[in-house]
């Protein structure tokens, strides 16, 4: 299992996601943590894009709304790319609709058989991590709702054994909401990674390690 998870984009680690991936090719883009921000989504893919295509890849956007209910068919595309890179957004509308098209199955199950690497950021690597709590204080689980038409769920995939907080003193979170969320996790014994936006959690078989 191949698995690159940071705050943000490729952190300050790049080389680190090209050597998991070896020669640069097609990826797989899935946006779907910004369906609930349907004015927003076309710009935050593009943003995403441009990046991708700088080191070399061909980034081609898979729409999970796309495969619901089309589980098998959705494996079957994904098989196809080396690399699926999974935006942030909101973590519990990710979260939701890798249920409704079997991501959440089929994703497990390429990576066990190292068909690909799985690289995301913020909401695509907390999706990532055993459970949801506490991400509510930065995600509005109510926006489950209105983009997907179910209810949130607060599990993830468990692929990591550790909550994920991304965006530490961040830009991004003038507030300090990581921070806190950071305080109560500790304050609750809650095993989790505290990430910058230069961290990064990467999987590589048997090993695992945070790279500051």
């Amino acid at each position: 299992m191949r698995l690159f998870l940071s705050s943000y984009r490729f952190g300050a680690h790049t080389d680190r996601l090209l050597g998991l991936v070896g020669e640069p090719g097609r990826v797989a883009v899935i946006a779907n943590a910004c369906d609930a921000w349907p004015s927003a989504w076309q710009s935050a893919v593009t943003s995403d894009l441009f990046p991708l295509r700088r080191l070399g890849f061909q980034p081609e956007v898979v729409d999970l709304r796309d495969y619901i209910g089309r589980t098998a068919e959705l494996e079957q595309t994904l098989a196809e790319y080396p690399m699926v890179w999974v935006r942030g957004g909101n973590t519990f509308v990710l979260r939701a609709q890798f249920a409704r098209s079997g991501a959440d199955v089929v994703l497990p199950r390429l990576l066990a058989a190292d068909a690909l690497v799985y690289a995301g950021y913020s909401a695509g690597a907390c999706v990532m991590t055993p459970d949801l709590h506490g991400l509510e204080s930065t995600d509005d689980p109510a926006e489950v709702r209105t983009a997907c038409g179910v209810e949130p769920r607060w599990d993830g995939l468990g692929l990591v054994n550790r909550r994920i907080v991304p965006h530490l003193d961040s830009p991004t979170d003038p507030e300090g909401h990581s921070r806190k969320l950071v305080r109560d996790y500790l304050a609750a014994g809650v095993p989790h990674w505290a990430l910058t936006d230069d961290h990064v959690v990467v999987v590589d078989g048997d090993n695992t390690e945070v790279l500051t």
